[in-house]
């Protein structure tokens, strides 16, 4: 049999990634194991923000907010190709927040995490600046401050990547389907959701990253009756045609006080969201309803001249939220976004500990917090080290990315300047290593369709545990937003001659 392992995460999302990154960086060994792909579930599904949370302000949450907004200087330092600030246009509605109110969070959230690189807020006069050309006149002031965009799904490969270079195996399509403590260790049971295949892992600790399912794995898996829980909640987005000019996005205060994000997506495209709905069907089958269509759309038609129909929603997504239930009575958009962790065992009773709660922008001082929780039963285990080491393609010059992505266009005549941008944005520095070798666009194999190459295609299999075409299409790219659906056929099946050969 096996030697036991010191740490068995169970769920592939962004925070089981960080603990698995952060925790075989200090030494310990690792297993990851995930029953889908990757970021499949929730840690693909959000706002693509690594944000403070400037509403957080209103619930007192200074200590999650603080932690968040240090944390956006952080991913900016270390993941430069993933994130760069977004400046974000917020018109005055005074019939939500009072303007001295809004000009109060602000300052806080100037002040409270320490900015480095992220400009700092102001008053806008809606009636002469440009952001204000697209909206209608009964909203004359407004304000603009920053947060940090981020690609989500590959904030979650980039640390699965790097905790597999540190030694962890990372087992994708893989679930936990049993575990039971026997000697002052865990005795797990793995599935391979594709082949049907059983493996036993022994491992001194687990930890529980299955989000929305953690009471599950908890409950039907471990045998542990859970003392927290969370409560679901779906949040919705839909993507449209941008409709504005400029690289600035829009924060929108609905009638019920939510904070609504427009933000620029690519180079002709507008994301916008989300809901918060209370959710108690199974996480895997989430789809937006027209409600919530119609929702964002009544939003953006009560700002902006522009009328926007469901006619014009080019595409949409929903994720569940596990968020963390305090026992309160208070609404889904109002429950905390922080964490709290629940460690069973100790002693001669090998430890499983369970996140509860949690938002991606937090999600490696949870990895720290994670470990500190575990650090009793891993005395030789090593200090804290990721807030300064950049995750894979991150080890950029002064974390400078358009400085560095000048160089390798400039390497690359050859390449056109989109192209360019996105493996960068893609791949980092590590974008050199995907085109080794390439002279010329032949070089880079087939071309499925906009700007999608066989290479990338192999690259994704090769490297990053790519199996699918959704896989390849929506999470480690976004091709798919930019392929019809004759070139989508296509791809897949490509797809499965390669999977065949």
């Amino acid at each position: 049999m096996n030697a036991p392992i010191d740490l068995l995460v169970i769920g592939g999302g962004i925070n089981g990634a960080g603990v698995a990154r952060d925790a075989a960086g200090r030494g310990l060994s690792v297993v990851l194991c995930e029953k889908d792909d990757l970021a499949e579930g929730t840690s693909s599904r959000s706002g693509k923000y690594i944000h403070g949370g400037l509403r957080y302000l209103e619930y007192y949450e200074f200590r999650l907010v603080r932690e968040a907004l240090i944390e956006r200087e952080v991913v900016l330092r270390v993941a430069p190709q993933l994130t760069w600030p977004l400046r974000l246009v917020l018109p005055h509605s005074p019939e939500q927040r009072p303007r001295w109110l809004i000009r109060l969070g602000l300052f806080l959230y100037d002040h409270l995490g320490g900015r480095q690189r992220i400009p700092a807020s102001k008053a806008l006069d809606l009636r002469t600046s440009p952001e204000g050309a697209m909206l209608r006149d009964t909203f004359p002031k407004g304000f603009d401050y920053w947060d940090v965009w981020v690609d989500d799904a590959r904030l979650v490969i980039l640390n699965a990547l790097d905790a597999a270079r540190r030694g962890a195996e990372v087992l994708p399509r893989t679930e936990c389907v049993a575990a039971r403590r026997d000697g002052g260790l865990w005795h797990a049971r793995l599935k391979d959701s594709t082949s049907g295949a059983e493996r036993e892992v022994r491992a001194r600790a687990i930890f529980n990253a299955a989000g929305p399912w953690v009471e599950k794995v908890l409950g039907n898996v471990a045998g542990v009756n859970a003392r927290r829980s969370v409560r679901l909640v779906k949040g919705s987005h839909i993507i449209l045609k941008r409709w504005w000019q400029g690289d600035h996005g829009y924060v929108l205060q609905a009638q019920d006080k939510r904070l609504i994000f427009v933000n620029p997506y690519f180079d002709d495209l507008a994301l916008i969201g989300t809901t918060d709905i209370p959710y108690e069907e199974r996480p895997e089958g989430v789809t937006i309803g027209s409600d919530e269509i119609d929702y964002l759309l009544a939003i953006l038609n009560r700002y902006f001249k522009t009328e926007l129909t469901p006619g014009d929603v080019v595409d949409s997504y929903s994720g569940v939220r596990p968020l963390y239930d305090d026992d309160s009575a208070k609404g889904a958009s109002a429950v905390t976004r922080d964490y709290e962790f629940e460690l069973d065992g100790g002693g001669d009773r090998a430890p499983i500990l369970s996140a509860f709660g949690g938002k991606l922008t937090t999600y490696r001082k949870l990895s720290e917090h994670a470990l500190e929780k575990l650090a009793a039963f891993f005395p030789e285990m090593g200090p804290a080290w990721t807030a300064g080491a950049p995750l894979p393609g991150g080890e950029v010059p002064e974390a400078d990315f358009e400085a560095w992505l000048q160089g390798f266009a400039a390497e690359r005549p050859w390449l056109p300047a989109e192209l360019a941008r996105h493996y960068g944005r893609c791949y980092g520095s590590e974008a050199v290593d995907l085109l080794a070798g390439a002279r010329s666009l032949q070089d880079l194999g087939r071309h499925f369709g906009a700007l999608f190459y066989e290479r990338e295609a192999k690259w994704l299999i090769d490297r990053e545990w790519a199996r699918s075409a959704e896989d390849i299409l929506t999470r480690r790219t976004k091709h798919a937003l930019f392929l019809n659906d004759a070139e989508k056929e296509a791809f897949s099946n490509w797809l499965r001659l390669e999977a065949a050969a």
